[in-house]
């Protein structure tokens, strides 16, 4: 499904009961996606995880020709990865981040107003498996959107170790920054589909989003802007900062960028962007638990396969260079441990190991065993 501008305009008439409604709704698990196109043509994905808790996070470098399924029980889909990728769990139980080695990378953000209807006689495929999927299968995301606008499984989310609902919706970027974004509302999927869907956060779905963007937009991010935890809030002002920075070389700062590269000042660029939008670590908003602070940060540079990744909890950033893993179908699956206050600095994959896939978070879908 497309939205046109005329839908979009009368969508934007909604925004003013939208906004107070939001005053009044509890907020989801907050979590921030943008992206970042450079005169270069440079593509860079920006994203926050926010949480209640230290979530047991680590990356993993995963090699082609895997065999997977959807941990669902017996009606699960089933595949072979085409491509490797290098991905962050959750929980060591879910990917919910990261990058395959053409370029595309995944982002699943909670949304709590998913609802991702009856499974009936479709393959099943759990949430904790969504984005590995994808990042396993489709090289670019029209790609992606062609085949998964045919429904070709039913997604099923089960319960969180922490007892939160595993809801989400999926947003991807590819190196030609095509974009995409996938929410199941009432049973249904909706599909937004092109390289002007550069942000997402959380409730409400993303057409109410849309339209309280719109409100903000004519008010101009230098006049004012929204400045709560709040998933609207933070979308309106991560919308404003993501086409606020430079796209080409800025004169003011490029001296200050390693290599003096256009790349190396976007990634710079976009994680300022995210950091902008982060929830300070420990705050939380009274009677509103679910307003989380941030606890890790991640930019996916599409272009020269290259995943930042910096954590809320240490003091400084690293990134995995994926040029430099060996993503055959002959290679081991390798981990690069981030729990218990493990911390890294400059390029990183030399300091990844073996070791056995993680157990995805499992559901037995009705109607299996």
């Amino acid at each position: 499904m497309q939205w046109s501008a005329t839908h979009m305009t009368k969508l934007s008439l909604l925004v003013a009961p939208l906004f107070f409604s939001l005053l009044h709704t509890s907020a989801a698990l907050a979590c921030t996606r943008v992206v970042l196109k450079t005169n270069e043509a440079t593509v860079l994905t920006g994203r926050s995880m926010d949480w209640v808790e230290d979530i047991g996070n680590n990356i993993w470098a995963f090699p082609r020709g895997m065999k997977r399924d959807g941990a669902a029980g017996e009606k699960s889909l089933t595949w072979e990865s085409k491509y490797g990728s290098v991905i962050t769990t959750i929980y060591e139980i879910a990917t919910v981040d990261g990058m395959n080695e053409k370029g595309l990378v995944a982002n699943v953000l909670y949304l709590a107003e998913s609802d991702y209807g009856a499974v009936g006689d479709h393959p099943v495929i759990c949430i904790s498996m969504w984005g590995q999927y994808v990042l396993d299968n489709f090289a670019t995301v029209a790609e992606a959107v062609a085949a998964l606008e045919k429904e070709p499984f039913r997604v099923v989310a089960p319960t969180l170790p922490n007892g939160s609902p595993a809801h989400g919706h999926l947003a991807l970027t590819d190196a030609s920054g095509d974009s995409a974004i996938f929410e199941y509302i009432a049973g249904k999927l909706t599909i937004y589909h092109g390289p002007q869907y550069t942000v997402m956060t959380n409730s409400p779905e993303y057409s109410q989003q849309l339209a309280i963007n719109t409100y903000w937009q004519g008010i101009g991010g230098t006049a004012f802007l929204p400045g709560t935890s709040r998933a609207a809030d933070r979308f309106a002002r991560a919308s404003f900062g993501i086409n606020a920075v430079p796209r080409a070389v800025d004169p003011n700062y490029i001296a200050a960028v390693p290599g003096k590269k256009l790349a190396a000042q976007g990634v710079a660029s976009v994680l300022s962007v995210v950091r902008s939008v982060s929830v300070p670590l420990g705050i939380t908003t009274p009677g509103q638990p679910n307003i989380a602070s941030t606890i890790w940060r991640s930019v996916s540079d599409s272009q020269n396969l290259v995943y930042f990744y910096d954590s809320a909890t240490v003091p400084n950033a690293f990134w995995v260079d994926m040029n430099m893993l060996d993503f055959s179908p002959t290679a081991t699956t390798k981990r690069l441990m981030l729990t218990n206050g493990t911390y890294y600095s400059g390029e990183t994959s030399a300091q990844f190991e073996p070791a056995e896939p993680f157990k995805p978070l499992a559901v037995t879908a009705p109607g299996t065993n």
